[in-house]
């Protein structure tokens, strides 16, 4: 009888390592399509089974599928986006050829369109920021005008803050725009960019499974003009009421977006008028999100997304209930990192579940204002949220890194 197989659609450094627990836990044997598998250091480090492969050309996937069949009974197939989001696309796209469980590729592809994300959420009614479509510098400054100073400029397409600006006047407006259209900024389409009125108030996420709200969580994110995360917490401080309010209207934009089967994340801002939306991601999150999930509900999100790709049923219940914190190491300069240490003093710290650094000594820090900046992490959970707050406190203070600023700026 073949071995029963997961294919999963390139990697992930925090999630990567989670999808091949769940999948060995429950006897399958996890392969990954890479254009480049080197590049996630679990899969050597570990032995695991990898094949070099396009994958951004479907039926290069699909090719490759078909000779894995000879070999194994392929189970399900799921991956990762990176800042391409429309891997995404394609891995549901590589389902529907299959016949296997997965989301509705139309679905995904609209969704990962920010400006037709938007679209459809405003005709079913959804809260959210004033936005604008601009595809040249005239465009973008004439949209900021009309939604009114300040704004967020950003690519309709992308992930992980990559490009995304607040812009508080109109010489900020011009630098970002100029820095988008101008040949620094990454397009794998033809640029479109949002402007959009600048949402004040706090930042708080949903995360669904299916057409399930399983977490709410908080954010704090840097300073402005850029939005680089500091911190993450869950569940979220709120009302029954609040909470109630973000979980309505979490799963208005399942329904309009023609989301509902497997993970969604959609993130929010509590401002003068409530809970709007800011962004839906037809995906898990990356980074700490389920490790945070785990430790504040009792719930493994990506197991019982396994367990869903796969064709059986998943679990939602909360097996408890505790506060989980995730403190990001972001440095303030750019530079060379002469060392960096203390994590093993932190990990020690009674309550702390994880520390990872994703830097070694005498490699370049050049700060890219997006998710890329943060050099490692902190886990703390607890009972309560001032015992967890002083927990991961403690154990960031002990981490200490040294950068030696360049003697003239890198090269872009």
């Amino acid at each position: 009888m073949a071995k029963k197989a997961l294919i999963l659609v390139e990697g992930h450094r925090g999630n990567g390592p989670l999808y091949i627990q769940a999948a060995q836990r429950l006897g399958l044997h996890p392969i990954t399509l890479s254009a480049d598998p080197t590049q996630y250091d679990y899969l050597a480090s570990q032995k695991l089974e990898a094949i070099r492969v396009d994958t951004e050309d479907l039926d290069a996937m699909i090719r490759e599928c078909f000779k894995l069949y000879a070999s194994y009974d392929i189970a399900g197939i799921t991956g990762f986006t990176g800042l391409d989001e429309s891997l995404y696309v394609r891995v549901a796209r590589l389902c529907r050829h299959f016949d296997l469980p997965g989301p509705n590729p139309a679905s995904i592809e609209r969704c990962c369109d920010k400006f037709v994300q938007r679209e459809l959420l405003a005709q079913a009614g959804i809260p959210m920021p004033a936005y604008r479509l601009a595809t040249f510098t005239t465009d973008v400054e004439s949209s900021a005008a009309e939604i009114g100073l300040p704004v967020i400029v950003k690519p309709a397409l992308g992930s992980g803050s990559s490009g995304v600006r607040l812009c508080r006047d109109f010489d900020e407006l011009k630098e970002h725009t100029t820095y988008l259209l101008g040949g620094k900024h990454i397009w794998r389409s033809s640029p479109k960019i949002l402007v959009e009125e600048f949402a004040r108030g706090p930042n708080y996420s949903a995360d669904t499974m299916g057409n399930s709200v399983v977490a709410i969580g908080a954010a704090d994110f840097g300073h402005p003009p850029h939005f680089v995360v500091r911190e993450s917490i869950f569940p979220a401080l709120l009302t029954a009421d609040e909470h109630k309010r973000i979980a309505d209207i979490s799963l208005n934009c399942l329904r309009a977006l023609g989301l509902g089967w497997g993970p969604a994340n959609i993130e929010f801002r509590w401002t003068n008028r409530g809970p709007v939306v800011i962004e839906v991601n037809p995906r898990l999150p990356g980074w700490t999100t389920p490790r945070l999930i785990q430790l504040a509900y009792g719930l493994n999100i990506v197991a019982e997304h396994v367990k869903l790709v796969i064709g059986n049923q998943c679990n939602l219940r909360s097996s408890h209930s505790r506060t989980a914190i995730a403190r990001f190491l972001v440095p303030d300069c750019d530079g060379v990192l002469d060392w960096i240490g203390g994590d093993s003093q932190a990990a020690a710290v009674p309550g702390v579940a994880e520390v990872k650094l994703y830097v070694e000594p005498n490699r370049p820090i050049v700060r890219k204002c997006d998710y890329l900046d943060s050099i490692g992490h902190v886990i703390a959970a607890s009972a309560s949220r001032t015992q967890t707050e002083a927990i991961i406190q403690r154990a960031v203070n002990l981490i200490r890194w040294a950068i030696t600023p360049f003697s003239k700026p890198p090269e872009q």
